[in-house]
């Protein structure tokens, strides 16, 4: 796992879902059954996410779930927060956003899932393009097997 600060019984504190779940499947007190998809999956690491532990713990949850990932290099998504919803600001946030991340999402198959942890850059990849992207929770938990 990554560095960080670190809780009474030596767990960093705190992680994220995917860190989680990959921690407690490593140590085999988890086994999760997912459909067999082979579905896309495109993400965008949120910029917080990338400046604490990095995206590698979300590939690596989404490629055990059986989707095929394909990590953006866009940078930020222009929101930082409430940034982007200001009106001082709203023509750069759309800018930062125009300058890598919305012509990706835009050339991607609509079949392909939109991931990124980031509740901004949810907001502004459907503001912008339409097009709805999911936490990576929220992309894990319907790609279970449901018994």
């Amino acid at each position: 796992m990554h560095g960080g600060v670190t809780g009474t019984a030596g767990n960093r504190l705190p992680m994220s879902i995917e860190e989680f779940i990959l921690r407690e499947r490593a140590a085999g007190r988890l086994s999760l059954d997912f459909k067999s998809h082979g579905g896309k999956a495109l993400l965008h690491g949120h910029c917080h996410q990338k400046a604490l532990v990095g995206t590698a713990p979300t590939v690596e949850a989404l490629r055990w779930a059986g989707f095929e990932v394909t990590e953006l290099d866009s940078g930020c998504c222009g929101m930082a927060g409430s940034f982007g919803f200001e009106k001082e600001h709203y023509d750069l946030s759309v800018a930062i956003a125009n300058l890598r991340l919305i012509p990706a999402v835009r050339q991607a198959d609509p079949a392909t899932e939109l991931v990124t942890s980031g509740i901004s850059c949810r907001q502004q990849i459907e503001h912008l393009t339409g097009r709805k992207a999911k936490h990576p929770a929220e992309l894990l938990w319907e790609s279970l097997e449901k018994q």
